[in-house]
């Protein structure tokens, strides 16, 4: 005797049903992206120390001044018991890194680096003491906004652009707590006159005058750690 094979049951979709899967499919990521909405808006509590991200340049030799400066700056912040956060790459991502590691020989503080998965990967540099790693710049993005208390951005490219403007957007719309935004050398305050003349000064102002006084815009990586200390004191007295 044939047996009839049992139909699936009504909340079951089979693969032989294209439209069905395809269905389920869109239903189960527009489900996903509600739960990572919901993630994101948990914040961590209050770290042991202040923690400061540095984005640059990857292209930037070991024997440039801007090398020197950023590892000074890394030293000089880490002496001020703050994490540092990069890139954890080369370039102006090694100098900071190695500027923290310099500065902390009994191990206090940590040199952070949040990598990306690229198919040129870039090997992650030795003075890299934890290291995360993605496989988006979304993800990735979100982390460095997670655990930084102070961004300085340091010359660079369209990756470095990319970081500053994010940072820059989620303040000027307050989805991120009011930190040090501070942007170092002329290359920045360029930018900033740039979307002061296109965006405030228009015949339609695209932005409020307010938004473009977000960045702090200085010549030297001096000027930063002044900014950073204040931030830092403002940071400890917090709950």
């Amino acid at each position: 005797m044939n047996r009839k094979k049992s139909p699936l049951s009504p909340h079951l979709v089979s693969f032989n049903d294209p439209e069905g899967t395809l269905k389920v499919v869109k239903e189960a990521v527009l489900e996903l992206w509600e739960v990572i909405n919901a993630l994101t808006s948990l914040r961590p509590p209050k770290r042991e120390r202040f923690r400061v991200t540095i984005f640059g340049s990857a292209r930037i030799q070991s024997d440039s001044a801007i090398y020197q400066d950023v590892k000074w700056l890394a030293t000089q912040l880490t002496q001020m018991q703050c994490d540092i956060v990069t890139g954890g790459g080369p370039g102006l991502m090694t100098a900071a890194n190695e500027g923290s590691v310099a500065a902390d020989p009994q191990d206090i503080t940590r040199s952070i680096g949040i990598r990306i998965d690229l198919e040129a990967e870039q090997k992650t540099n030795p003075f890299v003491e934890e290291v995360f790693r993605h496989r988006t710049f979304f993800s990735r993005l979100h982390q460095f906004v997670l655990i930084s208390n102070a961004f300085i951005i340091m010359p660079g490219g369209i990756g470095t652009t990319l970081e500053a403007l994010m940072v820059w957007q989620l303040l000027q719309v307050r989805h991120l707590d009011p930190i040090p935004l501070i942007m170092v050398g002329p290359m920045w305050q360029d930018l900033v006159t740039w979307a002061n003349q296109y965006m405030i000064q228009g015949k339609t102002p695209l932005a409020d005058p307010s938004d473009v006084k977000i960045p702090y815009c200085v010549d030297r990586v001096i000027e930063a750690i002044e900014i950073i200390e204040k931030a830092q004191q403002q940071w400890l007295i917090s709950e």
